[in-house]
């Protein structure tokens, strides 16, 4: 019984509760199978490069040796080089990548 302020209140009864019976023969849930989903496409070399800027301040960096194209945002810089290399059959000295809104930019 309480009393005091809260005397009005009745006492919280608590409830003791039993362990649930053990089903014997409960079926087990199905396995997910994985054969309907989709797995993530690896990126083949068209997919990285998009296409090859020919804005003017990309034909200035022509003139040192420089292709800028932009690219897959998920691809690194050693995809972009196998990939120029195979596309455009050219060696590649190094790749100076830059993100951007539009994609990332790739100076080859």
């Amino acid at each position: 019984m309480l009393k005091g302020i809260y005397s009005d209140k009745k006492k919280d009864q608590h409830v003791t509760c039993l362990p649930k019976a053990q089903d014997t023969a409960a079926p087990k849930a199905a396995q997910i199978s994985w054969e309907g989903t989709h797995r993530r496409e690896k990126l083949d070399h068209y997919a990285i490069i998009k296409f090859r800027l020919t804005i003017q301040s990309a034909m200035k960096e022509i003139e040192d040796n420089t292709l800028v194209f932009i690219v897959d945002v998920k691809a690194n810089k050693h995809q972009i080089k196998k990939a120029v290399k195979k596309v455009y059959d050219i060696d590649v000295a190094k790749v100076n990548t830059l993100i951007r809104t539009d994609g990332k930019k790739a100076y080859v």
